[in-house]
């Protein structure tokens, strides 16, 4: 394929992206979470892709939504890494499978279950979806230092949401069933749609990637009988991205 300055579904070219980004599924929070970031301006909006660029601590930053799912988030970080971007936060929102894993609980992931079909046009399967350490322990702090009620350990990925929710009436519900009690049984935290893909596209191209989730729900605590809210204000989550750009663009600087 022809390289391209301007990418071709970002509408984004060298100079107009920082060399960290934030990927949250909906466009509609990009200019939220820009909102953290000093000067920003919004530089294109093209289908799912929305982008903001400002900075922090006088670094270039960018926030760029990747839509929902792994096609769409490995499109975005391939056009964002060929223009200079090379670390990468995916900040969304997920469903809480182990019990403790509260509605608006922020979760990091530690690894990814490969449950979705992106990844696996870019690694075997034997290969692990995992984030890069320096992300890893950058949004673990953060979320510390901002004193979140959060979890750190493997989230599962997949490609259909109402596989999830509705596993039942699909008609390979005996796959999806079993395999859901299996990522019970191995202590999976939560569920969402793109970490896998996103791990693995950056494994692929040699960048930096990690991700955090703001908790929606927990549907098992739900079939527990247990308490149960739903939750949809993703600040904490952000934040917790934000503030560990901070924490790596500190380190990168040292």
């Amino acid at each position: 394929m022809q390289q391209r300055e301007l990418q071709y579904h970002i509408q984004c070219a060298p100079g107009d992206v920082g060399r960290y980004c934030i990927l949250p599924g909906d466009p509609g929070r990009c200019e939220k979470i820009a909102a953290y970031f000093d000067g920003a301006v919004h530089v294109s909006t093209n289908r799912e892709y929305v982008t903001y660029t400002g900075t922090l601590l006088g670094e270039k930053v960018s926030v760029v939504s990747t839509g929902i799912g792994g096609p769409s988030a490995a499109i975005a970080m391939e056009e964002l890494a060929a223009i200079g971007a090379d670390t990468f936060i995916r900040v969304g929102t997920c469903g809480g499978i182990k019990l403790d894993v509260r509605s608006n609980d922020v979760v990091v992931a530690t690894g990814a279950v490969r449950m979705e079909g992106t990844s696996r046009e870019y690694a075997p399967i034997e290969f692990p979806a995992v984030p890069d350490y320096r992300v890893l322990q950058s949004l673990t702090k953060a979320a510390e230092n901002l004193g979140q009620s959060w979890h750190a350990g493997v989230v599962q990925c997949k490609d259909s949401f109402y596989g999830q929710h509705s596993p039942g009436r699909m008609p390979v519900s005996y796959e999806l069933e079993q395999k859901w009690q299996a990522w019970k049984q191995l202590g999976v935290l939560a569920s969402e749609m793109e970490s896998a893909a996103l791990f693995t596209v950056a494994a692929t191209l040699g960048v930096r990637c990690g991700a955090v989730f703001h908790v929606v729900w927990n549907q098992e605590r739900e079939l527990a009988g247990l308490d149960q809210d739903e939750s949809h204000d993703t600040s904490s989550a952000i934040k917790t991205a934000v503030e560990a750009l901070k924490l790596l663009i500190q380190q990168d600087k040292k």
